[in-house]
């Protein structure tokens, strides 16, 4: 069975959203900032895209501060990411950032797919 896994990198002005199935990107985001959103938006999200796919979903949250992942309701105001029966959240600290701030599309999604190699098989 392939494996389901999300990367969710919230920031000031928005939040974003990577979601893989094995090899293939099957949902890519740009969402509210996440102290913008009701604090059980994320973990529904979350939730929902396990139903869909019908098994349980491995996520990473990047953040520059633990605060952020706290707001979105998936870790504790310690860094301890969420566990439910639907989902795990593995929390990282996120480097600091290179490049430039540019979108195309929906936008840079190149850091989140690094992202998923911390995550493993």
């Amino acid at each position: 069975m392939e494996k389901l896994t999300a990367v969710i990198r919230p920031d000031l002005v928005r939040t974003r959203l990577l979601v893989t199935h094995g090899p293939e990107e099957v949902l890519k985001a740009l969402l509210a900032p996440g102290r913008q959103v009701h604090r059980r938006a994320a973990p529904t999200l979350l939730e929902g895209l396990s139903l869909w796919f019908q098994q349980p979903l491995g996520v990473m949250l990047a953040v520059d501060d633990v605060r952020e992942g706290a707001a979105l309701g998936l870790c504790d105001d310690f860094g301890f990411g969420a566990r439910t029966l639907h989902y795990a959240v593995e929390v990282r600290r996120r480097a600091a950032r290179q490049g430039s701030a540019r979108l195309d599309g929906v936008g840079d999604f190149r850091e989140l797919r690094r992202a998923l190699r911390w995550l493993g098989p």
